[in-house]
C-alpha cells in the first residue's frame, strides 16, 4: 500500500504541532503536539509519525514577515526542515503560515493553561488543510 496521508507541522521553539490528513487527502485534524527536546529527538518523534501512518507529505509552516519576508523563526524552522529532509526520503515542504496561530486560536475558544498546546495542534491542520485544498483546487 502507498503512503497516502500528509502530515501537518507548525514548528516552534518549545513545541510542534502535528496535524495529519485523512487518507483521502481531503480533511486535516489536529493530532498531537512534540514538545521540543532536542534536534535529533524531535526529528526521531516525527519520523516515528510517518513511519506509522503510511505518511507521503509533510507539510511544514513557515512563519513568514507579514511582508512576506524571512525573519529569524523563519530561518530557524527552514534548517529544521532541512535537516528533516536529509532523515527521510518523504517530500517535505514548505507553506506560508501567516495567520493560522490566530486563526487556530479564535477555532478552539479554549481557556486554561494547555490552550497554547492545542493551539500548535490546530494550526498546524490549518496550515495542512491549506496545503490540501490546493492539492484537491
Amino acid at each position: 500500500m502507498g503512503k497516502t496521508r500528509s502530515l501537518g507541522l507548525d514548528i516552534g521553539d518549545r513545541r510542534i504541532g502535528v496535524a495529519m490528513s485523512d487518507p483521502q487527502g481531503i480533511l486535516a485534524s489536529p493530532l498531537t503536539i512534540i514538545n521540543r527536546a532536542d534536534e535529533p529527538s524531535d526529528i526521531n518523534a516525527i519520523l516515528a509519525i510517518v513511519d506509522q501512518n503510511q505518511v507521503g507529505a509533510v507539510v511544514v509552516g513557515l512563519p513568514l514577515s507579514l511582508n512576506g519576508s524571512l525573519g529569524p523563526q523563519a530561518e530557524k524552522v527552514q534548517d529544521f526542515a532541512h535537516q528533516l529532509r536529509r532523515h527521510t526520503e518523504v517530500t517535505v515542504e514548505f507553506r506560508d503560515e501567516r495567520l493560522t496561530t490566530a486563526s487556530a486560536q479564535r477555532l478552539m475558544k479554549m481557556t486554561g493553561k494547555d490552550r497554547r498546546s492545542r493551539d500548535d495542534a490546530m494550526a498546524a491542520a490549518l496550515i495542512l488543510q491549506g496545503y490540501l485544498d490546493e492539492k484537491l483546487a
